[in-house]
């Protein structure tokens, strides 16, 4: 396989992460260094239906590293869902002459690089994500990065929520998984964490809380809301109508997505490249890079879509503790 594999692409597709730049540089460069040809796909699936496909070389990647977003960018795809845009694309990869394809993304980028996979285009996912959501892996490329934003963020909140004596409710992303949520709201000392994993709608329950704490001479009040949960606006009306304090909601949004990646997400993104380029070396294909018990794995596509992931229960019963 390694004699014949001659040229990888490679592509970002999805919600864009912090660290992607990261990957895109390692996988450049780790193919090239091994005698390979790279062509970067703009765009994601999109780009590589339109075409959208260049030559790239180690200079292209030269001072990207520490970039927020994806150099290559990145888009939804609708009609690559569809078989004839699932074939067009492994024809397009067969024009090009791109024989291996890494994928930089989530859980419905890997999807599309099983079906490239199946018409026989090797390829290979790296989860780029700031959700941690992908089962197969401890770590995403972009988590650690979004919850320092968010971190700094929620604290900036607390400081106005004390002066003013309001209850805050801060809005963190994560689609529908609260990983996000629950490491901030520990993070930022929050009085309740709402994730989508365990909250079970009893509003009630919440105003009752915040009520205890300003009885109990709490100058403030810190809700962590996941976006899985969302309605933080009309949530903090209700709150306020019920217990008589001002109550402000917050939603953070795509500013958890940007910004210079930390050195952890920049090493973590550097050896999945790596490791994504090395393992279509051997020959391996339609596989998802992952990270477990402080290794680099690789798990089989279908298996790793397969895998269920939730919050651990020790983890979720300490953020209830520690808000007391």
């Amino acid at each position: 396989m390694e004699k014949q594999l001659k040229t990888i692409g490679v592509l970002t597709s999805g919600g864009d992460a912090p660290g992607m730049n990261a990957a895109i540089r390692a996988v450049v460069r780790t193919a090239i260094a091994r005698g390979l040809k790279v062509k970067g796909i703009k765009k994601g699936y999109n780009g590589l239906l339109n075409e959208e496909i260049i030559d790239m070389q180690p200079k292209d990647v030269s001072d990207i590293i520490q970039r927020g977003g994806t150099i290559l960018g990145t888009a939804r795809c609708l009609e690559f869902k569809t078989p004839e845009g699932q074939q067009k694309g492994a024809e397009i990869c067969r024009k090009h002459g791109i024989d291996g394809l890494v994928v930089i993304g989530g859980d419905g980028s890997y999807r599309g690089a099983g079906k490239l996979s199946a018409l026989g285009i090797n390829t290979v996912g790296v989860p780029g994500t700031i959700d941690l959501d992908i089962a197969c892996t401890d770590y995403t490329i972009g988590f650690d990065t979004a919850i320092n934003t968010a971190m700094e963020a929620i604290d900036k909140v607390r400081d106005t929520s004390t002066s003013h004596e309001r209850c805050s409710i801060i809005e963190v992303m994560g689609r529908n998984a609260g990983y996000i949520a629950l490491w901030c709201g520990i993070a930022n000392g929050a009085e309740d964490i709402l994730l989508p994993e365990k909250y079970d709608y009893n509003e009630q329950a919440i105003i009752n809380n915040v009520i205890d704490n300003r009885k109990k001479g709490k100058t403030h009040h810190i809700i962590v809301n996941a976006e899985g949960i969302g309605h933080s606006t009309s949530m903090a009306r209700r709150i306020e109508a019920a217990t008589g304090i001002e109550t402000r909601a917050t939603i953070l949004g795509y500013m958890q997505r940007g910004g210079n990646p930390t050195c952890k997400d920049r090493y973590y993104a550097s050896i999945m490249g790596a490791y994504a380029v090395d393992i279509l070396l051997q020959g391996k294909t339609n596989r998802v890079v992952g990270y477990r018990g402080g290794e680099f794995v690789d798990f089989d596509i279908e298996e790793a879509l397969n895998m269920q992931k939730g919050i651990d229960e020790y983890q979720y019963e300490v953020a209830k503790l520690l808000s007391i």
